[in-house]
């Protein structure tokens, strides 16, 4: 979790040291402080076994409101809300998975990969192929098996 918790956190210093607004000090302790309450906030939900299982609860989001967490990293260094706000894209998700750190500025923009590993492949040769989180939302779950019959009545 230390790898995918540091990318995540460094994105979000990177995309604040564009704007020129913190000096390196504040955007270090930012870093810092945003990583520590990362990891507290995902310490029991994270499940390097099944991915995607609470993606929904590791996700960052900005979407005309501050994510609490990164809200939290800034009052840490006296950046209100409100400032880091307007210092950060105004629409912006992240996903902060086992394996698998992505992010996507605006609703419809391109889901882009900041970090991604190979799961170690478990020693009980019972494997499936596990799907990321991010393919998921690019090609939705796969289909039922064929067995599997839909009927319509109109």
């Amino acid at each position: 979790m230390k790898t995918e918790v540091s990318t995540a956190a460094s994105f979000v210093a990177r995309l604040l040291r564009a704007t020129g607004y913190l000096s390196e000090d504040l955007l270090k302790e930012f870093t810092h402080s945003l990583e520590e309450a990362l990891a507290e906030h995902y310490q029991h939900h994270w499940f390097p076994q099944a991915p995607c299982k609470g993606s929904g609860y590791r996700c960052l989001r900005i979407n005309h409101k501050m994510d609490p967490l990164i809200g939290q990293a800034a009052c840490t260094i006296g950046v209100t809300r409100e400032q880091l706000f307007s210092l950060l894209p105004s629409e912006l998700t992240m996903w902060v998975d086992p394996y698998e750190v992505s992010y996507r500025i605006g609703e419809d923009g391109s889901i882009c990969n900041l970090y991604e590993s190979t799961p170690p492949v478990p020693t009980n040769a019972n494997t499936t192929d596990m799907v990321s989180c991010k393919e998921e939302l690019r090609f939705g779950r796969p289909s039922p098996s064929n067995s599997f019959m839909m009927t319509v009545s109109s």
